[in-house]
């Protein structure tokens, strides 16, 4: 493996902003999940923690899904913060941290657009998921929320993965090209500073922001929940607690984040 792709938490913290600093940062070569390793630490940690690996066995989804990578192909990582709380008051977080994601990634010269809740597309397809696992506090008894953030980014997309997979998926060779570390560090000081700003305000300030990256804003959508059709409407962006609003005949319906899949009608035959 070149040395640019040799993840390293000194080399990670060497190229971070000081948004960042107090985050503690792990590497490992492998392991299962970076998110269940850190849900179940939750009761001993002190602070934010960063466990990243270079590749990971059973790297989840939404819903338990699984997230399928081949060794150095993907950016595969997990944040652990904690929130004042409560837990209703997070229902906007994925949201927050996929613009925290696009904007960081438009930055490095890899444009892209959000699919709610919590999709990266790249030219319409995948090439970032994010999966946000909540936990109370409980050794502090304070009200206080951990949130693990688990993110996966494409960065190669081996033919032979594209077909296990399924179906189309995006990669981003040019962030691929980039040394590790500093992609690292540069993901997580725009994270740490967006986290931190959620913490203090909620969602509403980055509405605005994420409907700048919406990829379907306008376009005529569906809201699936296990294959079965729950609303169908115009894309109208979200709003200020991140719930995405569908302009339908019967009018505007807002529909909160859960296990449900949002799509192009064209994409299922519906118009």
């Amino acid at each position: 493996m070149s040395t640019s792709n040799t993840l390293a938490a000194d080399a990670i913290r060497l190229h971070c902003a000081t948004s960042a600093s107090h985050v503690a940062i792990e590497t490992v070569a492998e392991t299962g999940s970076t998110n269940a390793d850190l849900l179940a630490r939750i009761d001993t940690l002190a602070g934010p923690v960063l466990r990243i690996a270079g590749n990971q066995t059973a790297g989840r989804g939404r819903a338990g899904r699984s997230w399928l990578s081949a060794p150095g192909a993907a950016l595969m990582f997990s944040l652990a913060w904690r929130f004042k709380g409560p837990l209703h008051s997070m229902s906007g977080l994925p949201m927050a941290v996929g613009v925290a994601l696009a904007e960081t990634i438009a930055s490095l010269g890899v444009p892209v657009q959000i699919k709610w809740p919590n999709d990266l597309l790249r030219d319409g397809k995948k090439l970032a998921g994010i999966l946000v696992e909540t936990q109370a506090a409980r050794k502090d008894g304070d009200g206080a929320i951990w949130a693990v953030i688990g993110v996966g980014i494409n960065l190669l997309m081996p033919d032979e993965l594209e077909a296990q997979i399924g179906r189309e998926v995006a990669a981003a060779p040019w962030l691929a090209k980039m040394d590790r570390n500093q992609l690292m560090a540069a993901l997580l000081s725009r994270l740490a500073a967006v986290l931190a700003e959620f913490d203090d305000t909620g969602f509403a300030p980055f509405a605005e922001r994420w409907n700048l990256l919406h990829a379907w804003q306008g376009q005529e959508v569906v809201i699936l929940d296990q294959g079965k059709v729950l609303q169908q409407g115009r894309a109208a962006g979200v709003d200020a607690i991140g719930r995405l609003m569908l302009d339908t005949e019967q009018g505007r319906a807002e529909v909160l984040s859960g296990d449900v899949s949002l799509r192009l009608s064209t994409f299922i035959g519906l118009t």
